[in-house]
């Protein structure tokens, strides 16, 4: 639910809150390819059906993704497709950090004709 007497800074904080969770996270990720079941989502989650319909029921009253029933089954799709967007972008971001982290672990680079701690 969004006030909208609340900073934006706390308007944000609380949006990154809910998606502050790997269930979800992975729900988006699988609702930015194309609409999903419960059923289909389910193997690919990876959680009991109990925890996920709370998973998209948070997700559904954080405004992210919309249900619409299909007669006994109900359809989960993403809002906006801005949602994908910040999926991107995050893994993006993710992966300079990884690559970040990973020169770090290598070390400085050897300076020239130095080969294995000794020079040629």
């Amino acid at each position: 639910m969004v006030n909208s007497r609340q900073p934006l800074y706390r308007m944000k904080a609380d949006f990154f809150k809910t998606l502050g969770h790997p269930a979800r996270i992975r729900v988006l990720e699988l609702l930015s390819e194309r609409e999903h079941t419960v059923s289909e989502m389910l193997p690919e989650v990876g959680i009991e059906p109990a925890n996920l319909s709370q998973q998209l029921s948070i997700l559904r009253r954080a405004g992210l993704v919309t249900a619409t029933r299909e007669g006994l089954s109900v359809s989960y799709a993403l809002t906006s497709p801005r949602v994908a967007d910040l999926l991107k972008v995050a893994r993006e971001i993710l992966g300079g950090v990884v690559a970040g982290q990973a020169e770090l672990l290598e070390g400085p680079p050897e300076p020239a004709g130095v080969v294995g701690g000794s020079t040629r």
